[in-house]
């Protein structure tokens, strides 16, 4: 047991093994341990849109990178520089987080990250994901996310980093942190994140069997907050964000401030381990190999 919590410690690490598969199993469209074939995008192609109403305060950011919003460093880095301007703006004060792509919110971490790239580009990229998280889960701003589609893994942990959830009210999307079923772990940040938005038995349940849930049982479980029809998520999350944005500021902001802290401290502090456990584990030759073979087996299913 002891050696099994080291091992989680060290090896902990989000779902870079979650995209969207291309079938469904029980109506559901659901997420597998399977990957985009497709070599990192380098288009000049912005992968964030966002649209500020100055008479409002609020932004709508919307991810559009196809086909799954695969979290990349590229995506990573233009969704910190967004948030971050926003963040800097006085006259924004609310954030709405959705998607422009059909039955996807996002798939989580690119798996071209992190197959026959140097430790640089490894470390690089897990900092840019601890980075999304801090500046989202610590953010000033009301956080809203419109879940239009599946969230599996990373895309999870964006929604949870939000102050509130509104999910498509579609029992075949999906949402969830699923890495054990990969036969990996969640890193603590992600385990705390979950934590504090489900409880803890939940959370335990659901990381050990690395759970998905359907949006009728997401709601169920407090993972989400709301479902409503697929043509209404963005509409009702600007409803909602109007009555956030009711209450003062300052009071708002020091309460989430006092939830939040001790979870974003304990990422600070230990945020460089975290990087070298995540770079030691994924460079390690058995892990090349073994993305390596998955990757073949996946482009041999397209021949």
């Amino acid at each position: 047991m002891a050696n099994a919590l080291r091992n989680s410690a060290k090896f902990g690490f989000s779902g870079v093994l979650s995209q969207l598969s291309s079938h469904s199993r029980n109506g559901r469209v659901c997420v597998s341990p399977c990957f985009s074939l497709q070599r990192r995008n380098n288009s000049t192609s912005p992968k964030i849109k966002v649209d500020l109403d100055s008479s409002t305060g609020v932004a709508v950011l919307k991810m559009q990178s196809p086909p799954v919003n695969s979290l990349s460093l590229e995506f990573l880095t233009e969704f910190c520089i967004n948030l971050e301007k926003l963040e800097m703006d006085k006259s924004c004060r609310g954030l709405i987080l959705t998607s422009t792509l059909s039955k996807v919110f996002s798939a989580g971490l690119d798996i071209m990250e992190m197959y026959g790239t140097s430790p640089e580009r490894c470390g690089e990229f897990w900092k840019a994901v601890q980075e999304m998280w801090l500046k989202l889960y610590g953010s000033n701003m009301v956080t809203i996310a419109a879940i239009n589609g599946s969230s599996p893994a990373g895309g999870c942990l964006m929604s949870i980093g939000c102050d509130y959830r509104i999910m498509a009210d579609n029992p075949r999307y999906s949402i969830g942190l699923n890495e054990t079923q990969l036969g990996i772990v969640a890193p603590f940040w992600f385990k705390d994140t979950l934590v504090n938005t489900v409880g803890n038995r939940t959370a335990e349940l659901s990381l050990e069997l690395g759970q998905l849930y359907s949006a009728p049982e997401a709601l169920k479980i407090g993972l989400v907050d709301q479902l409503v029809p697929q043509d209404q998520v963005l509409s009702t999350a600007q409803d909602t964000m109007s009555k956030w944005l009711a209450i003062p500021d300052h009071a708002r902001q020091i309460t989430k401030s006092m939830m939040r802290k001790q979870t974003i401290d304990k990422l600070l502090s230990n945020r460089e381990a975290d990087i070298t456990n995540f770079v030691s584990f994924i460079t390690k030759d058995s892990i090349q190999r073994s993305l390596r073979m998955y990757l073949e087996m996946l482009k041999s299913r397209k021949v």
